[in-house]
């Protein structure tokens, strides 16, 4: 059975307007299932789920469980830099969003799809790692850890290439994958990525010594979801 999905790449946009435009799907979604909690199945509304594809401006994000501590810039110091800062309500530590880097926010129903949290973020990373199966990197799961990693038995030379970071509500996800292209990794010196202190990050770009595609990267991704997820665009 393939499970609708409306797909949506909405390009370079501010971290609060993606942000707000998740949770008006999310809403949305949730309303439909406590609605349909009261309806004979003949009247129940249709699940759709929704996937944002876009790319931010240069930002911070601190997670639920993040310490601010892992951040290494005042407020001053990120106003100079032009880099925002957002306390969000996904999991995980902090991280960077910026250009290059392909973020993706699947606004998915669990129920529909049958999963639950913790298959939703294995077949997330299963999308990445087959991605970069594309490019002849072996992605990687680092126990202990979310994301995508690469070199995971080399302990000097473990780096992560994707972060991911979720919100399930009612059942309903937000949030989700952050997959450095062409990334500024520069950027990641201001932070403890993660929370992790050992970890390096890394980008396509670097693993494969020249700027990417990132048309074609989105394109891969997106066919990796569609496929584990069993989705089909309408």
């Amino acid at each position: 059975m393939n499970h609708p999905l409306y797909f949506q790449d909405i390009g370079f946009i501010d971290y609060q307007k993606a942000f707000d435009l998740q949770e008006s799907f999310l809403s949305d979604l949730v309303n439909i299932k406590l609605t349909n909690q009261n309806l004979p199945d003949s009247l129940k509304k249709s699940i759709t789920n929704h996937l944002i594809f876009c790319e931010h401006p240069h930002v911070f994000t601190l997670g639920k469980s993040g310490s601010e501590k892992n951040l290494f810039l005042s407020s001053e110091q990120l106003e100079a830099k032009k880099i925002s800062y957002f306390k969000t309500n996904r999991g995980g530590d902090i991280t960077y969003h910026g250009l290059g880097q392909l973020v993706g926010y699947p606004i998915f129903d669990l129920d529909s799809l049958n999963i639950g949290i913790r298959q939703y973020v294995h077949l997330l990373e299963e999308a990445i790692i087959l991605t970069l199966n594309n490019y002849n990197i072996e992605g990687q799961r680092l126990k202990g850890a979310t994301g995508i990693w690469l070199d995971v038995e080399k302990e000097n030379r473990t780096r992560k290439i994707c972060a991911i970071g979720v919100r399930v509500s009612r059942g309903v996800t937000m949030h989700g994958f952050a997959f450095n292209i062409n990334t500024d990794l520069n950027y990641f010196s201001y932070i403890n990525p993660c929370g992790f202190t050992d970890k390096a990050v890394t980008s396509l770009e670097k693993e494969l010594n020249g700027k990417q595609n990132m048309e074609e990267v989105k394109t891969n991704v997106k066919q990796n979801l569609l496929k584990v997820f069993d989705l089909e665009t309408i």
